[in-house]
């Protein structure tokens, strides 16, 4: 077994005095320090030990540190190391058998502490290094969030993004240096936010309150058809409940969502949970502006998108842990290429409106099996002084298991 040789220490706004003996003798017993400046600048004047700090991109800064496995490297780091930290990128590159790590509170723990909220009843999420428009799918009425942020600027986005969705009366408390000597703790409302002097350290809590009259946005799979731009190539808010629970979501999993129109069938999978991963491949130029706005206002800006026809552009692309084909199902060698992806246990699930559509999904099923089902859905509209019921075209929906290997 290889020894530990690198350890990761935490350390809070206290410096190196607040950290525990254990932390100290890994400090004492490092022959390389690595981390940002602000962390380097703790050492003493005088430590002529080896330092390394951090570049850009920081996978440079990570080879590094592996091209010194079994020398003692010691990685200073801010509060939790594996809260949004360098340790779980670490970890990632690093079995945990060569790894020691020493966490210091994260900020998600001291902002409760400050605030008095339970941690466990709290959403959190990191907006350093990361899209602020992943805040979008956290924001419900009576949420209370933490947020990481990138910078000083990171608190009046948060406000905008609140205002905008309508929740301006949400109170925003900034929490600066948490356990330091220069901790500050600066309040506001996201519709009246115009505090710009803070530090570029700082952690922001969201206590959302919705402004009268606004419809919150469920986490449920069928967000209703108008949170979506769109060009008439939408799958309707019940056929899309329907698809995204016979797709069955779960953490971790990616989508290949072919023909993906606007994208809500791929937004809604990885709205489920912030682990699922999603695909969306499109051919047409102006829906891909369609799916790309929808995924930033919707909260998954993460969402890829693959440009171009299937199944030509489905090759070389990660394992699928389910598919869905929402358009082009008559494209010669489609299935046979989707077939071939999908992992063992994965699932695969079609929707169609058109004969011909029905007609290739019967020879599908011939091949493989699984289960058709016809999904007919009526709506009531205005029809003079009354209400008639108006049926939306009948979609007809298979889904298939792949078993074996």
């Amino acid at each position: 077994m290889t020894k530990k040789w690198l350890s990761i220490v935490g350390i809070g706004e206290d410096g190196l005095q607040g950290l525990s003996p254990i932390a100290h003798s890994l400090i004492d017993q490092a022959e390389i320090f690595v981390g940002g400046d602000r962390h380097l600048a703790m050492l003493p004047l005088n430590d002529q030990r080896q330092q390394i700090a951090w570049v850009s991109p920081i996978s440079v800064s990570i080879e590094e540190i592996i091209q010194r496995r079994g020398q003692s490297v010691c990685v200073l780091a801010s509060g939790d190391p594996m809260c949004y930290g360098i340790g779980v990128t670490l970890k990632g590159r690093i079995p945990i058998s060569e790894i020691t790590i020493i966490p210091a509170p994260s900020a998600f723990s001291l902002a409760c502490a400050r605030l008095g909220w339970p941690l466990s009843e709290v959403e959190t999420l990191s907006l350093t290094g990361r899209p602020p428009s992943l805040l979008q799918s956290y924001i419900y009425p009576k949420a209370r969030l933490l947020i990481l942020g990138e910078g000083k600027e990171t608190p009046s986005i948060v406000a905008k993004i609140l205002t905008n969705r309508g929740y301006g009366d949400s109170k925003i408390t900034v929490l600066e240096r948490m356990g330091g000597s220069q901790e500050r703790i600066v309040e506001g409302t996201a519709a009246s936010w115009s505090k710009t002097e803070l530090a570029n350290l700082n952690t922001i809590a969201v206590d959302c309150l919705a402004d009268a009259g606004v419809i919150p946005l469920p986490r449920l799979p069928g967000l209703p058809d108008y949170a979506y731009y769109h060009d008439g190539q939408l799958t309707k808010r019940e056929v899309r409940a329907i698809t995204l629970a016979t797709l069955a979501p779960t953490p971790g999993e990616l989508l290949w969502d072919v023909g993906a129109g606007c994208g809500s069938i791929s937004i809604e999978w990885m709205r489920s949970h912030p682990q699922c991963q999603a695909m969306a491949i499109e051919q047409n130029s102006s829906r891909l502006h369609y799916i790309a706005d929808n995924a930033a206002s919707l909260g998954t800006p993460n969402l890829q998108i693959i440009t171009g026809k299937a199944p030509d552009v489905l090759q070389n692309l990660p394992t699928p842990d389910a598919i869905f084909i929402g358009g082009g199902v008559t494209a010669a060698g489609l299935f046979d290429t989707c077939w071939t992806a999908l992992r063992s246990g994965g699932r695969l699930v079609a929707n169609v409106v058109t004969v011909e559509g029905e007609q290739t999904l019967f020879k599908w099923y011939e091949q493989v099996g699984g289960h058709l089902t016809r999904i007919a859905i009526q709506r009531a509209e205005p029809i003079g002084k009354f209400l008639g019921w108006r049926a939306m075209a009948p979609v007809t929906q298979w889904i298939v298991m792949k078993t074996g290997d």
